[in-house]
């Protein structure tokens, strides 16, 4: 009785029955779970052409919702067992967000008493790639030098029937490995040069995690975890790892932008994404780090684990990411682990400290005092969880600013605060930065606080605020190249982030580079035309001789936000000096039935005095202002509207009383 032949495949030195579902290497069985060989056979039948992951998950795993993780664990284990290498491939490819390859040549055959019949094969299969089904594409030059390469250099393990048959083809690769031989030198100095970082070191962003739970409240989780994961990533090896801020990837969240496109507008070369499902007591995560120079998955893996060790997962992940690319770029150390002693010691305080970060970087009154409010509840968790104090220390240093109320009514607890962070923690470069601004702007100590945000730098030089604030420092100090240069740094760790974009214009402005200044906030305005900070483009046009144009655009920002205090300040200075001088003296009155109804912060009235020309009044409000700490007077050495009052004694001293006389 006669049986039907095994379908054979062969690879390298690898053996595949397909019917008896065995793989061999160099003739020993090799252990694969089932869903793994079911995966390993849809690649090699669709060898040549890109199988869409949604295709892979639908054939092994129909009609059943499965996460895409498990597939590229799959992947990873089957990697594993062949002993292959995602960053430079022999058998499977990744094409990052489309799906995998099989690049590897396979001679197909049936066992026949122990042979092998192996179909045709001449120097032109060997330079061709197979196009199976619609969607097979031609491989590119690497691939097929790649395959060459594996063709010539891993003996095979085929019984031919016939001798000369394996001669004559033996001498076919030879000819083509001649032919070729300069493109495979091609090959290896290109990835040579792939593995050089820029700069000196590897770029990486970490997109936003995605939340699988549909649920949007729990966004505050994901993009949480998408903050710690960059915070951990950013302190493991600076020196060689730049990490992205959290305020650029975030402009990725829920998009569909492609990774070449991420890759040009953050300067990196790699990319982590992931994703977050969570329950009331376990949470599921899945991330995969792809290189984004030919879009290769580097590493893949996916997490269950109880919420309660969520903390340790996040320090995990990061590890594992930085240890991934290190080997990438050619080296074989782990990096070390950084420990973080500012974690909590309950989960619950860091979940409540998640949510105080997710309400602070709204940036708006409203968002600080929610963020003050799960910042100090995180605190009553865990009293000794030194970022929730530096949290609540950059919360009461913002809020006055962003709601035009008094110094006086917040910098106190912002540097209890602070100081708490520190004791607790001394290397959290986050409390240093913080401290950092309090010192600067409500004691107007410029040594300590160049010196803290020197500290902060020190500890994590990947920390983008810490290098955005010391360059407005250096910047209030007329050091404007060198605030140049630390503004640049924060860009290119947040290239996305509209504050150091607008504050790299206002150091061109504040260095009577007023055309610069204008362009630069032009350019974020086509960003984010209600920028607020841009506001400063008014300034600009004044001294610049475009009074019509500052005018203009003041009226503008007064229209929509009608309530704001500092909006009629604005309004009440260019009516003032465009010499509408009853217009000027309306906006006024408003400001001052404000103030009787709720204390202003007395810059507010000085500017307005100010544009008015009314020197006595502008003195009366500066020094109301010192004595509230005003946030107005660290500019009063750079202020180009200040240059009228600079004869005035009056000025010199209050010059000489916040530290600024020359």
């Amino acid at each position: 009785m006669s049986s039907t032949p095994n379908r054979l495949y062969q690879f390298g030195e690898f053996t595949v029955d397909v019917e008896q579902r065995i793989l061999l290497r160099n003739g020993t069985p090799l252990s694969l779970p089932p869903k793994i060989f079911d995966t390993f056979i849809i690649l090699v039948n669709n060898r040549g052409r890109i199988v869409a992951k949604e295709e892979l998950m639908n054939q092994l795993w129909p009609d059943t919702f499965v996460e895409e993780a498990n597939l590229a664990v799959n992947i990873q284990q089957l990697r594993k067992v062949l002993g292959d290498n995602a960053r430079k491939p022999l058998f499977i490819e990744t094409v990052a967000r489309r799906g995998y390859r099989f690049i590897a040549r396979v001679e197909e055959g049936v066992s026949e008493s122990g042979l092998w019949n192996i179909e045709k094969a001449d120097a032109e299969d060997l330079l061709r790639p197979s196009n199976d089904g619609a969607e097979g594409e031609p491989l590119d030059k690497e691939t097929t030098a790649r395959e060459l390469a594996t063709a010539i250099t891993t003996p095979s393990s085929l019984s031919l029937r016939s001798g000369t048959k394996w001669i004559r083809r033996l001498l076919l690769i030879v000819a083509v490995a001649l032919v070729m031989s300069s493109g495979i030198w091609f090959l290896w100095a290109r990835l040579r040069v792939r593995s050089q970082p820029i700069g000196g070191r590897s770029m990486v962003a970490v997109l936003p995690f995605k939340n699988l739970t549909g649920d949007d409240t729990q966004d505050y989780f994901s993009d949480g975890l998408t903050e710690e994961v960059i915070t951990q990533l950013g302190n493991l090896d600076p020196q060689h790892l730049g990490v992205i801020a959290p305020t650029s990837v975030m402009h990725y969240k829920n998009s569909q932008t492609s990774l070449e496109q991420v890759s040009q507008e953050l300067g990196v070369q790699y990319v982590l994404e992931g994703s977050v499902r969570r329950d009331a007591n376990k949470v599921r995560v899945a991330a995969q780090l792809v290189e984004t120079k030919g879009q290769t998955q580097i590493w893949a893996q996916a997490y269950d684990r109880e919420l309660s060790d969520v903390l340790a997962l996040q320090a995990e992940i990061a590890q594992q990411v930085a240890n991934e690319i290190e080997q990438t770029l050619g080296g074989q150390k782990q990096v070390p682990t950084n420990s973080l002693n500012s974690s909590p010691q309950a989960y619950e305080a860091y979940e409540s400290y998640l949510r105080g970060q997710y309400f602070f970087n709204k940036r708006t009154n409203e968002g600080f005092e929610q963020a003050i409010h799960y910042f100090q509840q995180a605190i009553e968790k865990d009293p000794k969880y030194a970022r929730a104090y530096a949290g609540l220390a950059d919360s009461y240093a913002l809020i006055g600013g962003y709601g035009g109320r008094p110094q006086t009514e917040f910098m106190p607890k912002a540097r209890a605060a602070a100081l708490r962070a520190l004791e607790i923690d001394e290397s959290l470069p986050e409390a240093h930065t913080a401290f950092a601004l309090i010192v600067q702007n409500y004691d107007w100590d410029w040594q300590t606080s160049e010196k803290e945000f020197r500290r902060s730098i020190e500890l994590n030089p990947n920390y983008a605020t810490a290098h955005h604030w010391y360059a407005e420092h250096l910047m209030w100090l007329g050091r404007f190249d060198e605030a140049l240069r630390e503004s640049e740094i924060a860009r290119q760790l947040d290239p996305l982030s509209l504050i150091v974009a607008t504050d790299y214009g206002a150091i061109l402005y504040y260095s009577r580079q007023y055309d610069r200044a204008i362009t630069q906030f032009r350019s974020v305005r086509e960003m984010d035309p209600n920028f607020l900070r841009t506001a400063l483009i008014e300034r600009a046009y004044e001294r610049n001789g475009q009074l019509s144009e500052a005018l203009t655009d003041v009226r503008k920002l007064q229209l929509g936000n009608p309530g704001q205090p500092w909006a009629w300040a604005e309004l009440a200075h260019f009516y003032g000096k465009s010499g509408q001088r009853p217009q000027a003296r309306h906006a006024i009155e408003k400001l001052l039935e404000m103030d009787q109804n709720q204390h202003l912060d007395p810059a507010t009235l000085m500017w307005a005095y100010l544009g008015m020309g009314d020197t006595q009044q502008t003195f009366a409000y500066l020094e109301k202002a010192y004595a509230e700490h005003s946030n107005i007077l660290v500019s009063l050495k750079v202020e180009p509207c200040f240059d009228p009052l600079l004869g005035d004694p009056r000025f010199q001293e209050l010059l000489r009383q916040v530290g600024l006389a020359q």
